[in-house]
């Protein structure tokens, strides 16, 4: 599965792995010297942390280089009044008779908990270069969906963090 990227989210990956490549690693490595360097490994806590952060910083470098091999860039072609990547919408559900607001991102940017709904989510896909006033099936899956109408869309560069208040 490839993700939809964008050009900035590969550039920010790509400065992470070469922070954890160059930093990180080396020192991970030092560490892991130094606890062995203490004697019994089987009763060794420092040892032990200093393996488990070696090897979950070897984890995240084996995800980032996997994430920019296969990323698809994302280019933001949406009309001026349509849904697109970092813009904020408010969106009715009719089912629950209740407005929310979400920030359109990449999937690795998401966030329900601040409100930041990816463009694969079914939500995000729906709403996906659509405009103020359009009312849109959110499908769920094959047989459940629900309709949502889109009450307003403020257009947006910005890839900060959340929306307003969350």
């Amino acid at each position: 599965m490839y993700d939809r990227l964008t050009k900035r989210d590969v550039e920010k990956m790509e400065q992470e792995l070469e922070h954890r490549k160059l930093v990180v690693r080396k020192q991970a490595l030092e560490d892991v010297k130094e606890a062995r360097a203490h004697g019994d490994l089987s009763e060794n806590f420092e040892y032990k942390a200093a393996k488990k952060f070696k090897n979950e910083n070897e984890s995240r470098i084996r995800y980032l280089e996997r994430m920019v091999k296969t990323a698809r860039i994302v280019e933001d072609d949406s009309g001026e009044q349509e849904v697109g990547l970092n813009d904020t919408v408010r969106v009715y559900f009719e089912d629950e008779e209740c407005e929310e607001e979400y920030k359109i991102v990449t999937t690795v940017r998401s966030n329900a908990a601040r409100h930041m709904i990816s463009i694969e989510s079914p939500l995000g896909k729906a709403i996906w270069k659509h405009g103020e006033g359009d009312r849109v099936y959110v499908a769920v899956n094959e047989k459940a969906g629900y309709y949502v109408q889109i009450r307003g869309v403020e257009k947006s560069d910005d890839e900060s963090e959340g929306i307003r208040g969350y």
